[in-house]
């Protein structure tokens, strides 16, 4: 049935009289006096009483109830649509014709429903045919279906009762879920150098829905998701939802708290990560939820709303830049920058990472250990992220030690190849914070790995006066070693950074930090067991050591006395065994072996 169907049209809405007087009595006939004079929102309607208890149930009620014949006022209270709503039912009721629109239907439907104009008094009543306009028109279209989803403020409650709202919203997501069917194909188009199929443009009705209020646009969504609409589809009616209602943050001041509230926009907010909670992560922005965070913070929103965008975004931090770390603090007398909300997010990654490796293990057990796992790179990411981010916090004069070093705490060893830029960050921040005591700088300082620091960085911290005396010699001690290391050509006993780094001062494409970091762990074991082994050796010699002292003591016999030498022989082989060497070159003499042996014990020490 199409618009045609309903002909009240002689006198549309938009011609209709608007009472803005409240004095002055308006007739819809005027070649008859009226009998009674209705008031509705301070405006005056005088009418008759046949044509409206024909058709109201409301009214004929109060006038049979009214124990006065010559009833001549009556007052309506609380009408849906005011005055103008009551205009359109009394044309009905004298027969006028009008058209049915989008924009009026809600308010003919509840002002049918509120004069009770029911097929109990006459047949095809306004309320069916406000019915049947809603269910042959406005349903069958996204579009009207939005437009009298609009029309409904200040209709509440009457408007949920007669269901109009749940109806539209539906019709929505119903609408939507067909067009996605039925044109998805059609808006498909192949890639010329990939040959996969994308989209080409968004669906038309993400900005339509822009118009809705903040409440009525969640049960749009919801029944979306319902309905099966795509995802993406509706992040991009969020973020476009996000964009239109939040420009420029309105504010008014609290007098009492005396502070700066966005009342509207908190609540926008609120509701958006709220839907955003129930989305796939990967699909949603980094920019925007950082855009979300940043006004969540600045409009003081819940603690719940922030957390679940901390938590979103640190599930993607990798793909996060320097500047979307740089939050602005909201807190008076703190320091520069959000610190506090940098953690969490951080702390949120390490989680996710912590997950994944525990998957892995599970399928692929001890072995795992040495197969790169896809979180590797986003580590490494990460902790190049992270060293910028404390080199550009820490010329804060504000910045607490703790916040400073949480941190730096919080990744892994495995997330620095080397840690140049650990310590620049580190001399940035003694530099700005001159009054820090000699063990805060040894706590700050214990955390960069000396044997991580390249060439260049080695060379400047042996000579940085900031540093503490145990760090420089730190520093001193491993350049020597790797001088060694360098001398000699045995790569095999280098440090850390050399077994990393390949000659060409390139890092390995085959080996990953965290395979270097699990062999040296693995390597740090054998020592141990070697180390055990010795000791239990070593302990057997001593007893025989005190049993050729108590011979001698004895004076045992000559025979004796060859067999006290022949266990002392026994016991020299022993320590001899020790020596890896020993065994592929038993020409050798025994001390220098021992001693090479534990040369190379406390190198692998030293790199573990």
């Amino acid at each position: 049935m199409s618009e045609g169907a309903f002909p009240f049209s002689a006198a549309k809405l938009a011609t209709s009289p608007r009472f803005c007087n409240p004095i002055t009595t308006r007739r819809i006939f005027s070649d008859v006096a009226g009998d009674i004079t209705l008031y509705v929102d301070g405006q005056s309607f005088l009418l008759h009483k046949f044509p409206l208890v024909s058709r109201s149930g409301k009214i004929r009620k109060m006038v049979m109830d009214s124990r006065d014949p010559d009833l001549s006022m009556l007052e309506l209270h609380g009408v849906p649509g005011g005055a103008e709503a009551f205009e359109l039912a009394a044309k009905f009721c004298y027969g006028t014709n009008f058209e049915i629109t989008t924009t009026n239907v809600a308010h003919i439907r509840c002002i049918a429903e509120y004069l009770e104009m029911t097929e109990d008094y006459q047949e095809k009543n306004l309320i069916a045919r406000a019915e049947t306009y809603l269910s042959e028109i406005v349903v069958q279209s996204l579009e009207k279906s939005l437009e009298v989803l609009c029309s409904c403020d200040g209709l509440r409650p009457i408007a949920e009762e007669v269901g109009i709202l749940d109806r539209c919203v539906d019709a929505v997501a119903i609408n939507a879920s067909k067009e996605q069917l039925v044109s998805g194909l059609a808006r498909l188009e192949c890639d010329d150098e990939s040959g996969k199929l994308k989209m080409h443009c968004q669906d038309w009705w993400v900005e339509d829905l822009s118009v809705l209020k903040i409440d009525i646009y969640q049960r749009v969504i919801a029944s979306m998701r319902r309905t099966g609409v795509r995802s993406d589809s509706i992040v991009q009616s969020l973020m476009h939802y996000a964009q239109t209602s939040l420009k420029g943050i309105e504010r008014r001041h609290n007098w009492e708290s005396g502070i700066v509230v966005g009342d509207k926009q908190r609540v926008i907010i609120e509701a958006l990560v709220d839907l955003l909670a129930t989305e796939n992560i990967t699909t949603v922005p980094l920019s925007f939820l950082f855009g979300m965070l940043r006004m969540a913070i600045e409009l003081a929103t819940s603690l719940a709303c922030r957390l679940e965008l901390e938590r979103r975004i640190g599930f993607q931090l990798e793909s996060a830049s320097l500047d979307d770390l740089l939050i602005p603090s909201s807190q008076p007398n703190d320091s520069v920058f959000d610190v506090d909300t940098v953690h969490r997010m951080l702390v949120n990654f390490i989680q996710r990472v912590e997950e994944d490796d525990s998957e892995d293990s599970s399928h692929c057990g001890y072995e795992s250990l040495s197969v790169k796992s896809p979180s590797h790179s986003s580590v490494l990411k990460v902790g190049r992220l992270i060293d910028g981010y404390l080199a550009e916090i820490a010329p804060d004069p504000h910045l607490s030690l703790s916040k400073f070093m949480a941190i730096i705490e919080l990744l892994p060893d495995y997330a620095r190849i080397i840690d140049d830029g650990l310590y620049r960050a580190v001399d940035i921040y003694l530099k700005a914070h001159p009054s820090l005591t000699e063990s805060e700088c040894k706590k700050l300082c214990k955390l960069i790995d000396c044997q991580k620091l390249s060439q260049e960085a080695a060379n400047h911290a042996a000579q940085n006066d900031r540093l503490p005396v145990q760090m420089v010699v730190g520093v001193l001690y491993f350049e020597q070693l790797r001088l060694k290391s360098t001398l000699s050509g045995n790569s095999g006993d280098g440090s850390f950074s050399q077994r990393i780094i390949s000659s060409s001062g390139v890092q390995s494409a085959a080996v990953s930090p965290r395979d270097n970091y699990a062999s040296l762990r693995r390597e740090n074991r054998e020592l141990k067991l070697e180390i055990a082994r010795m000791r239990v050796r070593l302990s057997e010699l001593e007893k025989e050591q005190a049993f050729m002292k108590q011979g001698m003591r004895d004076n045992r016999s000559q025979e004796h006395s060859k067999a006290f030498l022949s266990s002392i022989s026994r016991g020299i082989g022993r320590i001899a065994m020790f020596s890896p060497s020993q065994r592929k070159h038993q020409k050798s003499t025994k001390k220098p072996q021992v001693s090479d042996a534990k040369s190379r014990r406390r190198q692998r020490q030293s790199a573990s």
